[in-house]
């Protein structure tokens, strides 16, 4: 009886894992030939022009060109290897001059260069001059061996953003390689590049692609180096805005895949919402009730939502999702919250429990701390339908968590969320199919509005809804600046507030001394990762150590306010504490029977207890704008007047003086943020940085707004008018970032 063939030997072999250079590039996002044909120089080198031995001056990088006259390792306690190079333009008889000589030194010399710089032979090298013990010299210069007529090139030499596993002789003949593989024709019909020109009529000067790429890979010598790395070259123009049109493209085509996608129609049957208007104790401002109305006209369509609410700290966004979810319940679907915090997940739970449990609603909580039975037995409430609402953090997207009828979404603080934990919970809403296959609803919020700007970049493909106005009754919050040394004033301003039967948060930047600051909350890690003990953590550099050591922690803090403030109460939270004590300390807050709370940033969100009237935030310079402007909204909630004490050491940086400044002149939370796009950039605001790949490879929103109106105008044509040109566009600049739409 024959043998049965044997699967394993006549299966098709394994495509090999690329290594070395070939891996590198993957790393770097240079899998296809387009993306290595857009992979632009950082630098370029001069290497057309040889410089005489000579007229080298100190501190001067050239290009000479010589012949070995010796080569040997030199003494010392480290082993170096010393070539001397005499000006190549002169005889053996007129080599006498030391001026006409130059040393080479390798601190390390690869094989390679021991066996090619052998007396006789003629090299060029390239390095930065300088004077040592024996004469001029280069150090670690690059080097090879030429002819006598080996030509020089006739264009500046592009150097490369790369890694060590890709060195640049590599890179370059990849990149020119690919540079004649790639399709680089114009992709705009002569119709279309006439709209270009007559939105942007700079764009009549711009060069087709092509020549753009051959100018700024391969300069003509005559060629200025600055100018061609400056953002308003010509061809830097013209890749800019080939990036924002694909941007804008990519955010039609996602807007359109979901207009395509079937989700439930929860129309607005007005019982469990009105019942909880009526039960609510405040009436809701005009702003609210005009976003609720627009999110509950997008629920009671079938396709899927995707809607970003967005107001200022303390504008009242929790109700308005409340009555959301109220409005899913009614029509028969769960709704899921999820959080980036266990304090503002359960911030949620309590004002949500105490809205809509009396009206019938299961309420589930889910959270990395709870384990075990309890989380068992909320997991299958969630599954059987019990919990109509369910509240969480990242524990809400775990693989054990099941939803029956999942119809509504929320994400608050949606940016504090990496990308791939977004797109994690969307792939969860995909499996959460009845009969038919339908998506649930997503509606994001954020405490940081959103700049016009950032909205038409990277946010065309969302309807916004914003909460502009504050509920009345909130007094405005003075902020004051207060350098290290009068830190007795703002002590005495917190004992005054205190006399007055007010309360007080104190932030600082670490939990303990000499410790790295504290993480973002248990947004990016489960249990394990917010009580992992301070000797498991990765310990800083020396340097950095240093630094830190200067920096309050909140330990000794709170140790230093017990006896300042003798006789109040003085809590203590930050994330390594068990999530039963960070609640234990909260309630003790609200209650007021604690007057402050000494805290790192876990604080930044979602908590609201309106006797507070003191934020005082220590080395308020290492904060950035919208962590500073988060915080002091803790405060400011109640009829009192507050006050935010922003503590700073010196010196100060520019960045960190233009923050400061910022924070004392405006609490309008919308110029905060177009203040902090301005400083951070679109990555940090957008929460995209958790990617590890940044947005734009060319553009940059801030500088290239002009651009961005012509960009959505055109896109819009093209979309309509050549679809199939528009794909080329998104697929030659996009690649594989358009994901993150979904996110």
């Amino acid at each position: 009886m024959p043998r049965a063939p044997n699967a394993a030997r006549n299966a098709p072999p394994k495509a090999a894992a690329p290594s070395g250079p070939a891996r590198a590039l993957q790393q770097l996002g240079l899998s296809r030939d387009i993306e290595r044909a857009l992979h632009l120089p950082l630098r370029y080198e001069d290497e057309t022009r040889l410089s005489p031995i000579a007229d080298l001056r100190d501190g001067q990088t050239a290009l000479v060109e010589g012949l070995v006259e010796s080569a040997g390792p030199a003494g010392g306690a480290r082993r170096q290897w010393v070539v001397s190079l005499s000006d190549a333009r002169f005889g053996e008889d007129d080599r006498s001059d030391a001026d006409e000589r130059l040393q080479l030194r390798f601190l390390h010399v690869h094989p390679a260069h021991r066996r090619a710089l052998v007396s006789g032979a003629r090299v060029r090298a390239r390095g930065e001059v300088r004077g040592g013990f024996f004469g001029r010299e280069m150090v670690h210069p690059q080097v090879r061996v030429v002819q006598p007529d080996t030509p020089l090139p006739q264009t500046l030499t592009p150097v490369y953003p790369t890694v060590a596993a890709l060195p640049q002789a590599w890179l370059r003949r990849a990149i020119e390689s690919a540079l004649q593989r790639a399709d680089l024709r114009e992709i705009l019909s002569p119709a279309h590049q006439a709209v270009l020109h007559a939105l942007l009529p700079a764009s009549r000067h711009w060069p087709m692609l092509a020549q753009a790429l051959q100018q700024l890979h391969h300069p003509s010598a005559p060629a200025d180096p600055d100018a061609l790395l400056d953002p308003s070259h010509p061809a830097r123009q013209r890749l800019k805005f080939d990036e924002l049109l694909a941007q804008q493209l990519s955010q039609l085509e996602a807007r359109s895949a979901r207009s395509a996608q079937a989700a439930p129609a929860l129309a607005d049957g007005g019982s469990l919402v009105q019942r909880l208007r009526q039960a609510l104790p405040f009436a809701l401002t005009p702003a609210q009730d005009r976003v609720v109305a627009e999110i509950a006209d997008d629920l009671a369509r079938t396709q899927p939502m995707h809607r970003l609410l967005q107001g200022d700290v303390g504008a009242g966004k929790t109700v308005v999702a409340a009555l959301a979810a109220a409005q899913a319940i009614d029509a028969g679907w769960q709704c899921a919250l999820m959080a980036p915090t266990e304090i503002l997940a359960a911030q949620h739970v309590n004002k949500l429990v105490a809205w809509l449990q009396p009206l019938g609603v299961g309420v589930a909580w889910l959270s990395g701390s709870r384990q075990g039975r309890s989380r068992d037995r909320e997991r299958e409430r969630v599954r059987s339908g019990e919990a109509q609402l369910v509240v969480g953090t990242h524990a809400v997207i775990e693989a054990g968590v099941e939803f029956a009828r999942l119809g509504l979404a929320i994400i608050d603080e949606q940016h504090r969320f990496g990308v791939e934990q977004r797109l994690a919970l969307r792939r969860k809403l995909e499996q959460c199919d009845g009969p038919q296959p339908l998506q649930a609803h997503v509606l994001g919020m954020s405490a940081t509005p959103i700049p016009r700007t950032l909205a038409m970049a990277h946010f065309a493909d969302l309807d916004v809804s914003t909460i502009d106005t504050l509920p009345p009754g909130r007094t405005p919050i003075v902020t004051r600046l207060f350098a290290e040394s009068r830190r007795d004033a703002v002590l005495d301003c917190v004992r005054a507030e205190l006399a007055a039967g007010r309360q007080a948060f104190w932030v600082c930047p670490l939990v303990e001394a000499v410790d790295e600051a504290e993480p973002p909350g248990d947004a990016a890690q489960g249990k394990a990762g917010t009580q992992r003990s301070a000797a498991a953590r990765p310990r800083p550099g020396s340097a950095a150590r240093d630094r830190l050591a200067e920096l309050s922690n909140a330990i000794d803090t709170h140790a230093q306010l017990q006896q300042a403030l003798a006789g109040v109460g003085v809590g203590l939270l930050h994330g390594r504490l068990p999530a039963r004590e960070k609640a234990a300390v909260m309630a003790e807050f609200a209650a007021g029977r604690l007057a402050v709370l000494v805290a790192t940033t876990v604080i930044e969100v979602g908590v609201d207890v309106p006797n507070a009237s003191v934020m005082v935030i220590e080395h308020a310079e290492r904060f950035g704008l919208a962590q500073l402007h988060q915080l002091r909204g803790r405060v400011g909630r109640g009829a009192a007047a507050s006050v935010c004490a922003l503590l700073y050491g010196q010196p100060l940086s520019a960045i960190a003086r233009e923050r400061l400044k910022v924070m004392a002149a405006t609490t309008d939370g919308f110029e905060i943020a177009r203040r902090d796009l301005e400083l951070r950039g679109p990555g940090e605001v957008l929460g995209a940085r958790q990617s590890g790949a940044a947005l734009m490879r060319f553009a940059d929103i801030v500088e290239d707004e002009a651009m961005i109106e012509p960009a959505r105008e055109l896109a819009r044509r093209l979309w309509l008018e050549d679809p199939a040109a528009a794909r080329r566009q998104v697929d030659r600049l996009r690649g594989g970032k358009s994901d993150y739409l979904n996110a």
